[in-house]
């Protein structure tokens, strides 16, 4: 069994055959599916994703591109959804520095906000980073020890990923690990502890190579299952377990 880490089929891109997605999924072996929210629109659907179906957890959280619309009300609110029974984390926040669609200060203080309510709740975080390390990991390193959580879909190298696993976070590893090019993140799936990682599809984007150029979805993650078992000799199965049981004690489920 595989667990899609980090997915966004609350968006309108799934509208059309949702349920049809989520079938296909549990027909290729995903067991749980973590939807991400990253604005309060996406969050809220989310959490209503959530209720819904059994096999369905949600976050909520800003991603750094909207991190302007970080409003105390805002905060309040996901403070109240955090509190639902299926929210099993905060996020995605972080900063990106590659589209900079919010100011960079901006962003860095929509982050420290999401990790004081991260802090106060006692709560996993899902990061996101773009072109961010050289300030992501100072600030994550400055309250190592009372946060916890995965970065996304990694693309640093074998070095950022030691620096990320000293302050105790996992590694999420996507469809870009499929990609003939990605050879630092090849060599990160291939090196990061049996039991700090995590695989993903960040549907509907970044599709797995045997289906690139086309929509992304849950059930894709066996692809990422796959390369990440070739490169690191093991089985597919194994590979499932482990990550499995990663996702069950970093979230709690």
């Amino acid at each position: 069994m595989f667990i899609d880490s980090h997915a966004h089929i609350q968006l309108s891109q799934f509208n059309r055959d949702r349920d049809a997605t989520l079938k296909r999924a549990q027909e290729a072996s995903v067991s749980h599916i973590l939807v991400i929210g990253f604005d309060m629109k996406t969050s809220l659907g989310a959490v209503e994703l959530a209720e819904e179906h059994t096999h369905i957890y949600a976050t909520v959280g800003m991603h750094p591109h909207d991190a302007k619309d970080l409003t105390p009300d805002v905060l309040k609110t996901f403070r109240e959804l955090a509190a639902h029974p299926k929210v099993i984390a905060l996020g995605e926040m972080g900063l990106d520095y590659y589209r900079n669609l919010s100011p960079r200060p901006v962003q860095k203080e929509a982050f420290e906000k999401q990790l004081d309510l991260a802090e106060e709740m006692q709560m996993p975080i899902v990061i996101h980073n773009r072109d961010a390390y050289m300030d992501i990991l100072p600030i994550l390193e400055a309250r190592q020890g009372k946060i916890q959580g995965v970065l996304h879909c990694f693309t640093g190298d074998v070095e950022l990923m030691h620096r990320s696993l000293d302050i105790g976070f996992y590694i999420g590893i996507g469809g870009i690990v499929t990609y003939p090019n990605a050879k630092d993140v090849q060599a990160v799936a291939q090196e990061v502890p049996t039991d700090k990682l995590l695989i993903e599809t960040d549907c509907p984007w970044l599709t797995p190579q045997f289906r690139r150029g086309k929509r992304n979805e849950p059930a894709y993650v066996h692809a990422v299952a796959e390369k990440v078992a070739e490169l690191r000799g093991t089985s597919v199965e194994t590979i499932g377990e482990t990550t499995t049981k990663n996702f069950q004690k970093l979230f709690r489920c």
